[in-house]
Protein backbone atom coordinates (compact mmCIF):
# COMPACT_ATOMS: atom_id res chain seq x y z
CA UNK A 1 0.00 0.00 0.00
CA UNK A 2 2.83 2.40 0.76
CA UNK A 3 4.01 2.13 -2.83
CA UNK A 4 0.67 3.25 -4.28
CA UNK A 5 -0.51 5.47 -1.44
CA UNK A 6 2.66 6.93 0.09
CA UNK A 7 2.26 8.53 3.51
CA UNK A 8 -1.45 7.72 3.62
CA UNK A 9 -2.59 7.09 7.17
CA UNK A 10 -5.25 4.42 7.13
CA UNK A 11 -7.82 5.95 9.46
CA UNK A 12 -11.14 7.75 9.10
CA UNK A 13 -12.13 10.13 7.72
CA UNK A 14 -10.18 8.59 4.85
CA UNK A 15 -11.49 10.94 2.17
CA UNK A 16 -9.73 13.96 3.71
CA UNK A 17 -6.36 12.19 3.85
CA UNK A 18 -5.82 11.76 0.09
CA UNK A 19 -6.07 14.09 -2.90
CA UNK A 20 -7.96 11.74 -5.24
CA UNK A 21 -11.19 10.36 -3.88
CA UNK A 22 -14.97 10.40 -3.73
CA UNK A 23 -17.24 10.48 -0.69
CA UNK A 24 -20.59 8.86 -1.42
CA UNK A 25 -23.74 9.13 0.64
CA UNK A 26 -25.26 5.74 1.37
CA UNK A 27 -28.19 6.47 3.65
CA UNK A 28 -30.98 8.83 2.59
CA UNK A 29 -34.40 9.57 4.11
CA UNK A 30 -33.57 8.00 7.47
CA UNK A 31 -36.64 7.16 9.53
CA UNK A 32 -35.96 6.56 13.23
CA UNK A 33 -39.33 4.81 13.49
CA UNK A 34 -38.14 1.94 11.29
CA UNK A 35 -35.38 0.26 13.35
CA UNK A 36 -36.12 -3.21 12.01
CA UNK A 37 -34.14 -5.53 9.79
CA UNK A 38 -34.30 -4.87 6.04
CA UNK A 39 -36.34 -1.68 6.47
CA UNK A 40 -36.62 0.60 3.39
CA UNK A 41 -33.83 2.90 4.60
CA UNK A 42 -31.37 0.03 5.03
CA UNK A 43 -32.43 -1.57 1.75
CA UNK A 44 -31.38 1.68 0.08
CA UNK A 45 -28.07 1.68 1.97
CA UNK A 46 -27.34 -1.93 1.00
CA UNK A 47 -28.17 -1.30 -2.62
CA UNK A 48 -25.79 1.62 -2.89
CA UNK A 49 -22.86 0.07 -1.05
CA UNK A 50 -23.06 -3.17 -3.04
CA UNK A 51 -23.41 -1.30 -6.33
CA UNK A 52 -20.33 0.83 -5.60
CA UNK A 53 -18.29 -2.16 -4.46
CA UNK A 54 -19.14 -4.19 -7.57
CA UNK A 55 -18.21 -1.21 -9.73
CA UNK A 56 -14.69 -1.21 -8.31
CA UNK A 57 -13.95 -4.90 -7.70
CA UNK A 58 -14.06 -7.85 -10.08
CA UNK A 59 -13.92 -11.44 -8.87
CA UNK A 60 -10.35 -11.94 -10.12
CA UNK A 61 -8.89 -8.82 -8.50
CA UNK A 62 -6.16 -9.26 -5.91
CA UNK A 63 -7.13 -7.42 -2.76
CA UNK A 64 -6.13 -6.76 0.81
CA UNK A 65 -8.77 -6.73 3.52
CA UNK A 66 -7.55 -4.65 6.46
CA UNK A 67 -9.41 -4.72 9.79
CA UNK A 68 -8.49 -2.45 12.69
CA UNK A 69 -9.35 -3.61 16.21
CA UNK A 70 -8.85 -0.96 18.86
CA UNK A 71 -7.46 -2.03 22.23
CA UNK A 72 -8.53 0.25 25.08
CA UNK A 73 -6.48 -1.60 27.69
CA UNK A 74 -9.64 -2.75 29.46
CA UNK A 75 -9.26 -6.46 28.72
CA UNK A 76 -12.30 -6.55 26.45
CA UNK A 77 -10.59 -6.27 23.08
CA UNK A 78 -10.88 -9.92 22.18
CA UNK A 79 -13.69 -10.78 24.57
CA UNK A 80 -15.81 -11.31 21.50
CA UNK A 81 -13.95 -13.42 19.02
CA UNK A 82 -12.76 -11.58 15.93
CA UNK A 83 -14.81 -13.60 13.47
CA UNK A 84 -14.89 -11.18 10.55
CA UNK A 85 -12.53 -13.32 8.54
CA UNK A 86 -13.84 -16.76 9.44
CA UNK A 87 -17.46 -15.71 8.93
CA UNK A 88 -17.04 -13.86 5.66
CA UNK A 89 -14.35 -15.88 3.88
CA UNK A 90 -15.64 -18.66 1.63
CA UNK A 91 -12.56 -20.88 1.58
CA UNK A 92 -11.09 -21.14 5.07
CA UNK A 93 -7.72 -22.28 3.68
CA UNK A 94 -7.18 -18.66 2.61
CA UNK A 95 -6.96 -17.68 6.27
CA UNK A 96 -3.40 -18.95 6.59
CA UNK A 97 -2.37 -15.70 4.89
CA UNK A 98 -3.87 -13.61 7.67
CA UNK A 99 -1.34 -11.40 9.43
CA UNK A 100 -1.61 -9.28 12.57
CA UNK A 101 0.39 -6.23 13.55
CA UNK A 102 0.07 -4.06 16.64
CA UNK A 103 0.44 -0.36 15.90
CA UNK A 104 0.01 2.85 17.92
CA UNK A 105 -3.61 3.80 18.51
CA UNK A 106 -4.91 5.35 15.27
CA UNK A 107 -6.53 8.23 17.16
CA UNK A 108 -3.65 9.48 19.34
CA UNK A 109 -5.52 12.72 20.05
CA UNK A 110 -7.97 10.63 22.10
CA UNK A 111 -5.27 8.79 24.03
CA UNK A 112 -3.54 11.31 26.29
CA UNK A 113 -1.98 8.64 28.49
CA UNK A 114 -0.76 6.51 25.58
CA UNK A 115 -2.46 3.40 26.95
CA UNK A 116 -4.42 2.43 23.83
CA UNK A 117 -3.25 0.57 20.75
CA UNK A 118 -4.66 -0.79 17.50
CA UNK A 119 -4.39 -4.38 16.29
CA UNK A 120 -4.32 -4.38 12.49
CA UNK A 121 -5.30 -7.61 10.71
CA UNK A 122 -4.51 -7.97 7.01
CA UNK A 123 -5.58 -10.69 4.59
CA UNK A 124 -4.50 -10.94 0.96
CA UNK A 125 -6.98 -12.78 -1.24
CA UNK A 126 -9.18 -12.52 -4.33
CA UNK A 127 -12.47 -10.66 -4.36
CA UNK A 128 -14.11 -14.00 -5.13
CA UNK A 129 -12.81 -15.37 -1.81
CA UNK A 130 -15.02 -13.08 0.29
CA UNK A 131 -18.73 -12.91 0.96
CA UNK A 132 -18.76 -9.20 0.29
CA UNK A 133 -22.53 -8.70 0.35
CA UNK A 134 -22.96 -10.00 3.93
CA UNK A 135 -19.89 -8.21 5.32
CA UNK A 136 -20.86 -4.86 3.77
CA UNK A 137 -24.38 -5.22 5.15
CA UNK A 138 -22.95 -5.98 8.60
CA UNK A 139 -20.73 -2.88 8.44
CA UNK A 140 -23.74 -0.73 7.57
CA UNK A 141 -25.75 -2.29 10.42
CA UNK A 142 -23.32 -1.21 13.12
CA UNK A 143 -25.20 1.88 14.33
CA UNK A 144 -28.67 0.51 13.65
CA UNK A 145 -28.94 -2.00 16.48
CA UNK A 146 -29.36 -4.78 13.93
CA UNK A 147 -27.41 -8.02 13.69
CA UNK A 148 -25.14 -9.16 12.25
CA UNK A 149 -22.98 -6.10 12.82
CA UNK A 150 -19.31 -5.32 12.27
CA UNK A 151 -18.00 -2.54 14.52
CA UNK A 152 -14.35 -2.70 13.52
CA UNK A 153 -13.08 -0.55 10.67
CA UNK A 154 -12.73 -2.55 7.47
CA UNK A 155 -10.79 -1.37 4.41
CA UNK A 156 -10.79 -3.09 1.03
CA UNK A 157 -7.64 -2.35 -0.98
CA UNK A 158 -7.68 -3.32 -4.65
CA UNK A 159 -4.10 -4.13 -5.63
CA UNK A 160 -4.79 -4.31 -9.37
CA UNK A 161 -6.83 -1.12 -9.69
CA UNK A 162 -4.96 0.75 -6.96
CA UNK A 163 -8.08 1.83 -5.10
CA UNK A 164 -9.25 1.80 -1.49
CA UNK A 165 -12.88 1.24 -0.50
CA UNK A 166 -14.11 2.14 2.98
CA UNK A 167 -17.77 2.04 3.99
CA UNK A 168 -17.64 3.64 7.42
CA UNK A 169 -21.29 2.98 8.40
CA UNK A 170 -24.78 3.42 6.98
CA UNK A 171 -24.11 7.10 6.29
CA UNK A 172 -21.39 6.89 3.69
CA UNK A 173 -18.48 5.40 1.84
CA UNK A 174 -15.04 6.71 0.85
CA UNK A 175 -13.25 5.65 -2.34
CA UNK A 176 -9.61 6.57 -2.96
CA UNK A 177 -7.49 6.08 -6.07
CA UNK A 178 -4.01 6.82 -7.37
CA UNK A 179 -5.44 8.32 -10.57
CA UNK A 180 -8.73 10.11 -11.31
CA UNK A 181 -9.11 7.97 -14.44
CA UNK A 182 -9.51 4.83 -12.35
CA UNK A 183 -12.69 6.04 -10.65
CA UNK A 184 -13.99 8.51 -13.26
CA UNK A 185 -16.59 5.99 -14.40
CA UNK A 186 -17.96 5.65 -10.87
CA UNK A 187 -17.91 9.44 -10.48
CA UNK A 188 -19.94 9.88 -13.67
CA UNK A 189 -22.39 7.03 -13.21
CA UNK A 190 -23.23 7.61 -9.55
CA UNK A 191 -22.76 11.36 -9.42
CA UNK A 192 -26.13 11.88 -7.74
CA UNK A 193 -24.91 9.84 -4.76
CA UNK A 194 -21.93 12.10 -4.01
CA UNK A 195 -22.15 13.79 -0.63
CA UNK A 196 -23.12 17.41 -1.31
CA UNK A 197 -20.94 18.72 1.51
CA UNK A 198 -17.79 17.63 -0.37
CA UNK A 199 -19.10 17.93 -3.92
CA UNK A 200 -17.14 21.02 -4.96
CA UNK A 201 -13.84 19.51 -3.82
CA UNK A 202 -14.61 16.23 -5.59
CA UNK A 203 -15.69 17.93 -8.83
CA UNK A 204 -12.34 19.72 -8.97
CA UNK A 205 -10.53 16.38 -9.12
CA UNK A 206 -12.45 15.24 -12.20
CA UNK A 207 -12.47 18.47 -14.25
Amino acid sequence: MNENFPNLELRPPLFYSWKIGIRFELGVNYDKNCPYKNNPYLQGVYSRVITLFKSLFSDKDDIYIVVDVNDYADGDTFKHKLNIFSRYIKDKSVLYRLTQNTIPYIFPEDDEEGAYKTHRFTLKCKTSDIKYFPILKAICNQDMGIRPSVFHRVYFININRKTIFHAYDDRGCDILATSPKTIKGVYDKYNDWILDYDRNEIDEVFK
